[in-house]
């Protein structure tokens, strides 16, 4: 930063939460792999006089259990060499539940030679975006996030519990849409929106969804990069609301086993930048071209991403038949079996809803593989196949099962690995790898339960 007055190019939002308060901390984060926030915390004094600002390039090769992959073809990996963060202060916002009044920012990761860092989560993103922007369009994306709250969880040999309601009872599933079953989560819904006003965020609709104290929030379609940085801030603000209310909020996948999964539907659509009309409608209400391509293109190449889609072996557990989550990328109007849905809509908010994400996914990388998905696809050209209409449940199971399966789909599609670039897909790869293999070095208690005396 430069001793200019930083403090003018902050979101409207922030200064109206701040008031006539003086600013004592700022926290400088970037979203890692994982989605994790890694940064510095330090004294707004310092950051305002603070030329540049730096981290270690290996924050990008951490895995989610805390070890490092060794990334082929990366060039002395270990000598720790720093990179160049630079604040993004239309990417700041409040740290509401902060003692002390707390500026976070977001930063964007360079190297030395100011380039990009490419396998940076939103470096990759806004990628993928000006890739549309140099065929004069423009993606929307409106996230849905899926999440538990649950019981405290502080022994991991412990399953995990739904959490204790205001009436004093544990919560129950198969309540979906309860107005009721939400206003047992009273305190935690209100300190989430709390959060959410003071960061100048809006949420659409919170819902209760058919697991025990599972809870959807739903933002307002926009830009895809300040959308994924929503997310990335509202993960943090709903863990913090839960925590204030003694309970714990995941966005694992499938944190229990006999309730239904965590998910982060994308609705997506494309805008002309020169008409600013959605391309997916024509001058007489009827899908365009550009709309078929777009779904072909899911169709076709989400089995290649579905590793970034479905980031961890816990992900693959979610995708049970007749269970809320998809089991093939058949599409349909307005089907919630499909793994690919039509909203009912106006022709001119047409748009194709992405149900097959986790919510345990990095926002930035599920948002960027989904839409390069579409775009391969208009630029292919390709039709999708036939609408469903009727139960996407009956047909076979067309999506990975596992990991290992995923990243051969991932490292196996050229188109996909040149939409990405290389280096980020070298490093996802070791990354993803890594975590499967360290996972199945773990014995489970089902193997001890079922195998230690009957084998």
């Amino acid at each position: 930063m430069s001793n200019t007055d930083w403090k003018a190019g902050l979101p409207a939002a922030f200064k109206e939460w701040l008031g006539t308060r003086r600013v004592d901390d700022v926290e400088c984060i970037v979203a890692d792999i994982a989605g994790m926030s890694r940064g510095k915390a330090m004294p707004a004094k310092k950051f305002a006089r603070a030329e540049a600002m730096y981290l270690p390039v290996s924050i990008y090769f951490q895995t989610i259990n805390g070890s490092y992959a060794d990334i082929d073809d990366m060039d002395n990996q270990w000598t720790e060499a720093d990179l160049v963060l630079k604040p993004d202060l239309s990417a700041a916002t409040a740290v509401p539940w902060s003692d002390d009044v707390t500026l976070q920012v977001i930063h964007d990761a360079y190297y030395q030679d100011d380039t990009p860092v490419p396998f940076s989560p939103r470096n990759l993103l806004k990628s993928i975006v000006e890739k549309y922007v140099d065929l004069g369009l423009k993606p929307v994306v409106a996230p849905e996030l899926e999440f538990y709250l649950t019981k405290p969880n502080t022994n991991p040999i412990n399953a995990v519990e739904p959490p204790i309601g205001r009436t004093g009872r544990q919560g129950v599933a198969h309540q979906a849409y309860s107005i009721s079953a939400i206003e047992e989560y009273g305190p935690v819904i209100d300190d989430i929106y709390d959060f959410a006003e003071a960061q100048g965020f809006e949420i659409d609709t919170i819902i209760q969804e058919s697991g025990a104290g599972q809870i959807e929030i739903n933002l307002h379609h926009g830009d895809p990069i300040a959308l994924a940085d929503q997310v990335f801030f509202y993960k943090r603000s709903i863990r913090e609301a839960a925590l204030k209310n003694d309970c714990f909020a995941t966005f694992m996948a499938k944190p229990m086993q006999n309730q239904p999964g965590s998910a982060m539907h994308i609705h997506q659509s494309v805008i002309s930048t020169k008409t600013g009309k959605n391309v997916f409608n024509d001058e007489n209400d009827q899908p365009t071209d550009k709309f078929f391509g777009f779904l072909a293109g899911q169709q076709n190449y989400l089995p290649a991403v579905f590793c970034i889609l479905a980031p961890y072996v816990n992900s693959y557990r979610r995708f049970v038949r007749d269970d809320a989550a998809p089991i093939n990328l058949e599409w349909d109007f307005d089907n919630r079996t499909t793994g690919l849905r039509v909203p009912l809509s106006s022709p001119q908010s047409r748009r194709i809803e992405n149900r097959i994400v986790g919510m345990d996914c990095n926002p930035y990388l599920a948002i960027a593989a989904s839409l390069a998905c579409g775009l391969i696809g208009m630029q292919e050209n390709n039709k999708p196949r036939d609408a469903l209409a009727s139960d996407a449940y009956s047909l076979p199971h067309e999506l990975p099962r596992g990991l290992h399966e995923a990243l051969d789909l991932f490292t196996e599609c050229q188109p996909i690995q040149d939409m990405l670039g290389k280096p980020f897909c070298n490093l996802y790869t070791a990354i993803k790898m890594h975590e499967s293999e360290a996972f199945l070095e773990v014995i489970s208690p089902w193997e001890r339960e079922h195998l230690l005396l009957n084998v």
